[in-house]
Parts: C-alpha cells; sequence; structure tokens
C-alpha cells in the first residue's frame, strides 16, 4: 500500500439508494443522468439537500418532547478531478438562486424606496407616499457562499425560516476558518448541527445577533487528496467530520462528451422547479411575535418501533467492536437517520403523495438504507484521510495484510516488518473501524 494509492479508495462499491426517493424525483436523475452524463449520486443527494433547504425551519420531527429534530444536512460530494460532481450540484441549486436573484432585485427597490424615505423629514415622508416610519427592508433568500462569520450570524438572523451554504469548492470555505478571527469556526458550525442558539457579540456586529433556531445546511465538493485538510486543525477528533455526509459514486471516471446531444423526455428543469416551488411556497404558522412555529411530523408507533430496533441492533455491534471511530459515526448517523425519516416524508408530499405528512415504517425503512449507505462512506472516508498519517512501516504492514486475518497472523506479519507484537495490537485496536472491522474475538476484515 502506498499513500499515493489513497484516491484509488473510492472505488467502494456501495452504489447509493435511489429507490428510498420520491418516484418523480428518481424520474428526474435518471433523465439528466442519461441526456446530460449527471452521476446519479452526486444528482440524488443534492436534489435532497436543495429540499432540506427549501423545506428549513418549517418542520420538525420529535423523538420525544427533549429531542426535536430538523432537515439540517452537512454533505461533501466527494471525487476526482473531472468526476463531473459541480454540474449536479449546480442543477439542483439553480431553483434557489433563482429565487433568491428575484428577491434580491424586490430588495434593491425596497431598499432605494427605504433610503428616499430616510432622507426626508418624518413630516414630509407621507406627502410623498411614503410610510411616516419606514422599516428597513430585509433581503429574504435560500443560499449563501463564500461569508464571514458575523455576516453568517446577520444572514440567519434576517431568514429565521434557514439557508443553506452552498460551496462548489468545500476546500475553499474549510480553508477559511478563523480568516477573520482567532475564535473557532469549525465550533460554530457544529452548534448550527445540533440546532443550538446562535449568538454574536463581536464589535463587529450590529448591536449583537440572537438567533434562538439556526437552521444551515452546508454542501460542496472535494477530492479525495484534500480530505486530509478538511480533517486537519483536530476536525477529526471534534465531531466536525462525523457530521458530514460524504457522497462517493462507485464510477469516479471522467465522463466523456456526447454528440448525440440528447434531449430530455421531459422539461427536467422544470420539473424539478414545480417540487421545490412547493416547498419554498410553504407558509408557517408563527406566533405572535412573528416567530416561526414548525409543523410537526408524526411517526407511526409501527414506525417509530422500528427505527429504536435498528438504533439498538448497531448500538450493540459499536459495544462489542469498541471502536472509538464505528461509534462516532453511529452516534452523528443515528441523528441523520431521524432527519431522514422527516426529510423524505415532505418530500413525499412535495412531490404528489396522496397521504399526508407523517412518518410511516416504510419511509423508516428507507431513512435507514439511506444512513447504511453513509456509513460505508464515512469509513472509507476515515480510511482515506488515516493514510496520509501512516508511517512506512505501518504502511508495510497494512499492504501485507490480508483481506481477512487473525491476531496472530497479524503479529507475524507485523514482527516481520519490524512492527512489535504490543505496538501492533495497539496499532490494530486504534485504527478499528478506519482500516479493520472485527469480525469475532480474534478474526479481522481488512477495508
Amino acid at each position: 500500500m502506498k499513500k499515493e494509492d489513497t484516491a484509488e479508495k473510492i472505488n467502494i462499491g456501495n452504489p447509493f439508494p435511489l429507490d428510498v426517493l420520491p418516484k418523480k424525483v428518481r424520474e428526474i436523475i435518471d433523465e439528466a443522468n442519461v441526456t446530460l452524463g449527471f452521476s446519479k449520486d452526486y444528482l440524488a443527494m443534492s436534489m435532497l439537500t436543495a429540499m432540506s433547504a427549501a423545506i428549513g425551519y418549517t418542520h420538525k420531527v420529535e423523538y420525544n418532547t427533549c429531542w426535536q429534530e430538523y432537515c439540517i444536512l452537512f454533505v461533501a460530494l466527494v471525487g476526482r478531478p473531472g468526476a463531473n460532481k459541480s454540474h449536479p450540484l449546480s442543477f439542483a441549486m439553480q431553483p434557489l438562486i433563482d429565487f433568491d436573484a428575484e428577491q434580491s432585485a424586490i430588495f434593491n427597490e425596497a431598499m432605494k424606496r427605504y433610503e428616499a424615505a430616510m432622507e426626508l423629514p418624518p413630516k414630509e415622508r407621507a406627502a410623498n407616499g411614503y410610510d411616516t416610519n419606514p422599516t428597513e427592508p430585509r433581503r429574504i433568500r435560500f443560499t449563501m457562499q463564500d461569508v464571514t462569520p458575523e455576516a453568517v450570524h446577520r444572514i440567519l438572523s434576517e431568514n429565521p425560516r434557514g439557508l443553506c451554504l452552498y460551496a462548489d469548492e468545500l476546500a475553499a470555505w474549510f480553508k477559511n476558518f478563523n480568516r477573520y478571527n482567532n475564535g473557532s469556526e469549525s465550533e460554530f458550525w457544529m452548534s448550527v448541527f445540533n440546532h443550538k442558539v446562535a449568538m454574536s457579540d463581536r464589535k463587529s456586529s450590529q448591536s449583537g445577533v440572537f438567533i434562538a433556531n439556526p437552521f444551515l445546511c452546508v454542501i460542496g465538493t472535494i477530492q479525495p487528496k484534500v480530505l486530509g485538510e478538511l480533517a486537519a486543525g483536530n476536525r477529526n477528533a471534534n465531531g466536525f467530520m462525523e457530521r458530514f455526509l460524504f457522497v462517493v459514486p462507485d464510477d469516479q471516471s471522467k465522463v466523456k462528451w456526447n454528440s448525440e446531444r440528447k434531449t430530455p423526455s421531459f422539461d427536467i428543469v422544470a420539473a424539478w422547479r414545480e417540487i421545490i416551488s412547493k416547498l419554498t411556497d410553504i407558509v408557517p404558522a408563527t406566533d405572535t411575535n412573528g416567530n416561526i412555529i414548525p409543523e410537526n411530523v408524526l411517526f407511526a408507533s409501527e414506525a417509530f418501533d422500528r427505527l429504536v430496533k435498528w438504533q439498538n441492533e448497531y448500538t450493540d455491534k459499536c459495544n462489542a467492536d469498541e471502536s472509538d471511530t464505528q461509534t462516532a459515526i453511529a452516534s452523528k448517523l443515528e441523528i441523520y437517520a431521524v432527519r431522514f425519516c422527516l426529510l423524505l416524508a415532505v418530500a413525499d408530499w412535495a412531490t404528489g403523495a396522496k397521504k399526508k405528512k407523517a412518518i410511516d415504517t416504510a419511509t423508516v425503512e428507507r431513512s435507514i438504507r439511506l444512513t447504511e449507505y453513509f456509513r460505508v462512506t464515512a469509513a472509507k472516508v476515515q480510511c482515506i484521510i488515516g493514510e496520509d498519517s501512516l508511517t512506512d512501516v505501518q504502511l508495510a504492514v497494512m499492504s501485507e495484510l490480508p483481506d481477512k486475518f487473525t491476531t496472530a497472523e497479524g503479529v507475524a506479519i507485523a514482527s516481520k516488518n519490524g512492527m512489535p507484537e504490543r505496538t501492533f495490537k495497539r496499532f490494530l485496536r486504534e485504527k478499528r473501524g478506519v482500516f479493520f472491522s472485527r469480525d469475532s474475538h480474534g478474526t479481522y476484515t481488512k477495508f
């Protein structure tokens, strides 16, 4: 095994479970794949993220009265250069960008009117067609890109329904962490992922910002060789990495141009815009202070029981394996499983399902399958990151270990390469869930 072989690890034989998606969404994905060459995996998760952003803080799901979840997703589309990651992402996000463009034009006109009114004495405003005490307009939007931490707070405060950070290159986003201050920006994003209160009292903030219910998705593309940089600065140890869903298609080939210039059999742009529009058109209930009251999407009792059973089964596996990596991944994926239940239920409604927004057993099963896809990709990403830090001796041992081996066989191979037995056993224990899984006591499988 050589460090330069790391990129090869992304061919993992783990197809995206497209059948968990609503039929209308699958039809758009299939047509875009055939006519535009879009990867189904990239497009599917980009569309799910766009739907999550459109839903925002309007809906929630309750595990119990003390644990509520929303459709917040952090997504990384992983692929080699030329794997055509950006185009599917752009297609999925375009309806939200178009909405933002329309709202920007409305905002600009409203701001001109506001500024004109403020230039007049209060007594003259009404005579000139303005409100006597005009309110400064705010820009309504669903997306943002390169922003400072202070700007994120401000934009979130102006858009309590929620936002999506759309970064074509995730590397540009995380490389700018702490560019503007000495604080830890990764902690802010981890807090937002958990839907925790967001506050900013820096001098550069406008009189301080308090956001009780922040909703913010993140999506972007990243190359395998850059994954190590995403994990740098303790981000692979503090829970930051586990918050990401990594989309890793089996086929990472560069897409060829097609001289036939195939045309979709139906207007996929209009069909996708119609789905997103149904979500953006949702008018949430509000309290007397204008705060959003999210609609609660309920679990059917048998559906909830199925979700609990799945969680318990994998928890038993984590406890038996004693793998910190697997346990950390599992802890965040449990959260995502609940969020997927909510997202798929609302997505079904948005694509014309006759049933009301509710989470039945079938929806839970779909959510579990989607979650298990990301369990595999998370482990493989950890493997890619882990290889960057291996010593030459560890690389030599890893190269000689067979796909399946016993502890005794591993000790013999390690000894031959100059690694003491105790060191190998510690390496085996620490890298369980990254490079190895334990099949039973004393027997392992190498990823």
